[in-house]
């Protein structure tokens, strides 16, 4: 059941003069997901809430519609010539100054930038500065329970155990025969079935310079053979099979061999140091009680990568949210892709996973941090990876 008076409050806090919600077919999947509407209704017609810091919240809907926010609490306006909705949206608005909207100022969240443009600029006709819902919605939908936090760590253990059963897969297969990225990959799959975990798309498993493209997916036909002395990515991520429930992601890496070469090993340990940096800060911030921007903990990884005159070769942000999908709706860990200005609230989970992508092979490592309101950042992904594992050890 929705909480209105949740939303009023911090809507109160961040001292606006309201939350305004807008709808017309799937726009804005946040607005249903935290006004907990039917994602299977027809939304045919464009409809507004407007949630004020104290009082009645107000419905503006399309007189066919009439009926689509009505387990809403709130009084109801309908309309049906574009003048009259024009009018009506101009009443609600009347007496505000700066309300809220999933809008962002030139894009730089576009979790968040679920409002057409078109709409934004009709709302400001109306005499109101419409700002960000970002805070607001990270505050919603990324925060977690203590059930979801219990449901990711149950399901980081998972994978950890998936990837050793994987490496010691991989060390038997070599005794008697070939293996290629695909079959690591459906093996992968196969034992996310085998404990109960699901996930939106099937794990990256990458060699050699397939591992310098962050978002390789291998092909049957194409994938690549295992072999002696070669470096590989593993990058998985799934969540419980239940209602609510929140996903782990993890990288790990290993080689095919029973020693590490000194490029490998001096280009793994430079990314264990960035990631570790990142941990570092937050920390340090968290024991000083100072405020944490996600774009802050990216220049924290990123400059130890950058120092080493390699920052070239980073081509990602340092770290997403993670969420009921694994890019969630909360802080990221970003000063490249965008200027994450979001704070990272107590309650929140990402990752920090930067990546070294040179031409003959790339590295990554990767773990899960959790904003413990009492205890501040932990690392939710234990055992944390800090040499390459060797295959044919």
């Amino acid at each position: 059941m929705i909480h209105i008076s949740k939303i009023q409050a911090e809507i109160a806090a961040a001292d606006l003069d309201g939350w305004l919600f807008y709808g017309f077919h799937d726009i804005d999947p946040i607005a249903l997901n935290i006004l907990q509407l039917s994602k299977g209704h027809l939304y045919s017609r464009r409809w507004f809430y407007l949630v004020p810091p104290q009082g009645t919240p107000q419905k503006l809907v399309n007189r066919i519609e009439r009926e689509v926010l009505d387990m809403l609490p709130g009084e109801r306006y309908e309309y049906t010539r574009w003048t009259e909705l024009h009018e009506k949206l101009r009443h609600l608005l009347q007496s505000k100054k700066k309300v809220a909207m999933q809008y962002s100022p030139e894009n730089a969240i576009p979790y968040v930038s679920r409002v057409d443009g078109g709409t934004v600029d009709l709302v400001r006709r109306c005499g109101v500065d419409v700002v960000s819902s970002a805070d607001l919605v990270q505050k919603f939908q990324a925060v977690w329970s203590n059930a979801q936090l219990q449901m990711h760590q149950i399901a980081a253990r998972k994978l950890h155990e998936i990837v050793q059963e994987t490496f010691a897969w991989i060390r038997q297969q070599f005794e008697h025969a070939a293996v290629d990225e695909y079959e690591i990959q459906q093996r992968i799959v196969r034992l996310f079935g085998e404990k109960r975990l699901r996930t939106d798309h099937p794990p990256i498993v990458a060699l050699n310079e397939n591992a310098s493209n962050p978002h390789f997916s291998p092909r049957i036909e194409t994938s690549k053979q295992a072999r002696r002395g070669d470096i590989l990515l593993i990058d998985l991520w799934a969540k419980e099979m239940q209602k609510g429930a929140v996903y782990a992601d993890i990288t790990w890496m290993a080689v095919l061999d029973d020693k590490v070469s000194d490029r490998y090993q001096k280009m793994f340990q430079l990314d264990v140091q960035a990631r570790d940096a990142g941990v570092s800060f937050l920390e340090q911030r968290w024991q000083e009680r100072q405020k944490i921007c996600g774009w802050e903990v990216d220049v924290a990884v990123r400059k130890v990568i950058d120092d080493a005159t390699l920052g070239e070769y980073f081509v990602h942000r340092s770290g997403h949210s993670l969420g009921e999908n694994v890019h969630g709706n909360g802080v990221n860990m970003d000063n490249l892709e965008t200027k994450d200005e979001r704070e990272v609230i107590p309650g929140v989970c990402f990752s920090i996973e930067p990546g070294i992508y040179l031409p003959e092979f790339g590295v990554r490592t990767e773990i899960n941090v959790y904003m413990d309101p009492e205890r501040g950042p932990v690392i939710t992904t234990q055992p944390v990876q800090r040499e390459l594992v060797r295959i044919l050890e």
